[in-house]
């Protein structure tokens, strides 16, 4: 058997998101009838809801995401209030690789930001996947600086923060050079 035919099929970015985004269902019994209701979410202000949007603008065009608030609440939440407050408004993609693209570091040579508790997950760095750079220290993430894995990523699984994925976009991230600006990131409330 070839290497080829070995190799099992990666969960593409729509995948991710059909598993993701499936909120659980609820049975119910009401007036002796079986309803199904879906459980409640919260809002940002917990970091707890299924799925938020961010549009990351530069000037080579938008890089859609769909944030995973379930997955990594606090995480989402950090990167919706960094957003909200103008944090990442023309800071700099300062770590551009075959495989990687990285930015959000105040200093834009990678040494910036706070720190804040990494939140891993069972998600797997997919093309398009969005995480949160960390230090060596595996619990330790940084709170500001995120980046998006250009190609199947799996060394980071289990390793790094998953809390998002691309939607659209994935020409402009690929086409990104170190120094090129993030001119703000819009979040939409799903």
């Amino acid at each position: 058997m070839s290497v080829k035919n070995q190799i099992k099929a990666l969960p593409t970015n729509t995948d991710v998101l059909q598993i993701i985004s499936t909120q659980p269902k609820q049975s119910q019994i009401q007036n002796g009838e079986n309803t199904e209701t879906t459980i409640p979410t919260f809002g940002v202000e917990d970091g707890t809801k299924a799925s938020y949007s961010a549009v990351i603008k530069t000037g080579k065009g938008d890089i859609s995401l769909t944030l995973f608030g379930k997955d990594a609440p606090k995480t989402v939440k950090n990167f919706i209030d960094k957003a909200k407050s103008g944090y990442y408004k023309d800071l700099t993609f300062h770590r551009v690789e075959d495989w990687v693209l990285q930015g959000g570091d105040p200093k834009g040579d990678g040494t910036g930001g706070g720190t804040m508790q990494t939140e891993l997950n069972d998600l797997p760095f997919i093309e398009g996947s969005l995480g949160v750079a960390r230090r060596d220290d595996i619990n330790v993430s940084n709170d500001s600086q995120f980046f998006v894995t250009k190609s199947e990523a799996s060394h980071l699984n289990g390793k790094y923060t998953n809390f998002g994925v691309v939607t659209k976009g994935m020409d402009v991230v690929k086409d990104m050079v170190i120094g090129d600006k993030i001119l703000g990131i819009e979040i939409e409330d799903k």
